[in-house]
């Protein structure tokens, strides 16, 4: 089952969305990764497997910024990769998403 923590305010957010990862684990999911805003810049982190995969990822990575979302995810569509973990960015690079459940956008 998928779990999405997010947080805004004056601490680093991601040891705060890790911890709330964490809390999430008896779920049971199949990848995990958080988003970071730090002045601007997103950016991006995720694992397949454990959030312990997912710590030893990020671990000599310095991820910084007052504001995030975490998620881990149980795939039911897609299998489980790196690259089908949330969240997911947007080519861009300036929108990053995670959700619960199947959606469908249709751009015209």
């Amino acid at each position: 089952m998928c779990g999405i923590v997010g947080y805004i305010g004056k601490r680093e957010a991601y040891a705060i969305l890790i911890k709330g990862l964490e809390r999430l684990e008896y779920r049971g999911y199949d990848s995990a990764g958080v988003a970071l805003l730090d002045e601007g810049v997103l950016s991006v982190y995720k694992k397949k497997g454990k959030v312990a995969e997912l710590k030893k990822f990020v671990n000599n990575k310095k991820p910084s910024g007052f504001v995030g979302i975490a998620h881990t995810r149980w795939a039911t569509h897609g299998a489980p990769s790196d690259r089908n973990a949330h969240p997911q960015l947007s080519n861009s690079g300036e929108i990053v998403i995670v959700h619960n459940g199947i959606m469908r956008i249709i751009l015209r």
